[in-house]
């Protein structure tokens, strides 16, 4: 392969000797290779001080994260055959994890894809990427995708935020396939769930907190249910199926809330469930005013802390909303509290609802501590795929 070489400083192949996959732009020799000489999205030849190559990777000029490694070694050319074998790969784990063909396919660079996420929906496929390096791949990842699963539809959802950072535009697009007239259905713990792959969040489905939704059917049975940020009804559906008396599904998009009610309608469930569209703290003040109450509060919220310097302010907001649910709680009562903020310490999390529960002269006992799925692979070098943390606590008078 003719690859042009980036060439990191000295010292500065440590971490991705130990298995990271990023180079920072402070950590390449610019007098050996400079920034400027690349294009961006270009595959290159990462190489360290000593000219012994690490690997193949590409280069993005223009990003604090300046290079990502894709494969050890020169052996293999960034291009539609390695993305085959990744996606063999990535496919035997969840064909061993799921009876059914529901799930994140490819989760970046825990899959050894970096910047490029899959999410499987049957014969549907909707993919996001979120690098200039993928990005400049798209045909030969379509190509790869279209010979390993053969999907009646695969969308691109490239409208993610971080796409900004790398210069790339926000677009959704059908890549493969006609349109259709029927809705894409995503099916967990025998409901199904009516998605919209463009205009939804992410990809259309949260995958990642499908088991932590599984610990409902210890907690729920004849109980009254509030989920708060309820998105599609995935955790308020799932409890009422585990036997709820009565759930309440709560989410600011109109949207959201018609599709919550279709869902509900196509799941036999209109006589225990209900969707509300409000905001979710001016909804809980409203409860607490009130004094009304339920048995099992879930906060899912979007992330309240996107970037490291949002911290501060962010976990004011996961504990006012903590001590908030908390207050719409029974005496003896469940609270299922998450956070997709990387940013946010699993600790700090907690300690902000201690904090809340001792304010409100309460106390909590965890049951369980809840993360990601496992189609969402934490890498052991890259803390930063570990972002999804969340609790489920019994809150007591105290």
């Amino acid at each position: 392969m003719q690859l042009p070489a980036l060439y990191l400083k000295r010292g500065e192949d440590t971490r991705l000797r130990g298995g990271h996959l990023w180079v920072f732009s402070n950590e390449v020799d610019v007098q050996r290779s400079p920034l400027s000489g690349f294009e961006v999205g270009q595959a290159c030849a990462i190489v360290d001080s000593r000219d012994k190559p690490i690997g193949v990777g590409y280069v993005n000029p223009n990003s604090l994260i300046c290079a990502r490694l894709v494969n050890r070694g020169l052996e293999h050319a960034l291009d539609k055959s390695l993305i085959v074998h990744r996606l063999k790969v990535a496919l035997a784990l969840r064909e061993r994890l799921f009876g059914e063909p529901y799930y994140r396919l490819v989760f970046g660079e825990s899959d050894g894809l970096p910047g490029l996420t899959v999410d499987r929906f049957g014969d549907v496929i909707v993919a996001q990427t979120t690098t200039a390096g993928m990005e400049r791949m798209i045909e030969a990842i379509t190509e790869a995708i279209v010979k390993v699963i053969k999907p009646r539809q695969l969308w691109w959802k490239n409208d993610s935020s971080a796409r900004s950072m790398e210069g790339l535009p926000e677009y959704a697009d059908l890549g493969v396939g006609e349109p259709a007239s029927e809705p894409m259905i995503v099916r967990e713990a025998g409901l199904e769930f009516e998605c919209d792959p463009v205009g939804g969040q992410k990809t259309g489905w949260f995958y990642d907190q499908r088991g932590n939704r599984d610990c409902l059917e210890h907690l729920v049975k004849g109980k009254r249910v509030l989920d708060m940020f309820s998105y599609l009804g995935g955790w308020g559906l799932r409890a009422a199926a585990y036997g709820a008396g009565e759930v309440v599904c709560v989410d600011a998009s109109q949207p959201a809330v018609d599709l919550i009610t279709r869902n509900i309608e196509r799941n036999g469930l209109a006589d225990r469930v209900s969707a509300v569209r409000a905001d979710a703290f001016d909804y809980l003040k409203a409860l607490r005013e009130q004094r009304e109450r339920f048995d099992v509060v879930i906060l899912d919220p979007p992330a309240f802390v996107k970037r490291k310097k949002d911290l501060a302010e962010g976990r004011i907001a996961y504990r006012r909303l903590n001590e908030l649910g908390m207050q719409a709680l029974e005496r003896d009562g469940i609270l299922i509290t998450c956070s997709c903020s990387y940013h946010m310490p699993r600790t700090v999390l907690l300690d902000g609802v201690q904090q809340g529960a001792r304010h409100l002269d309460r106390q909590a006992q965890l049951l369980w501590n809840l993360q990601q799925g496992p189609d969402h692979p934490i890498h052991p070098a890259i803390v930063e795929t570990e972002y999804l943390k969340g609790f489920v606590l019994r809150i007591l008078p105290a």
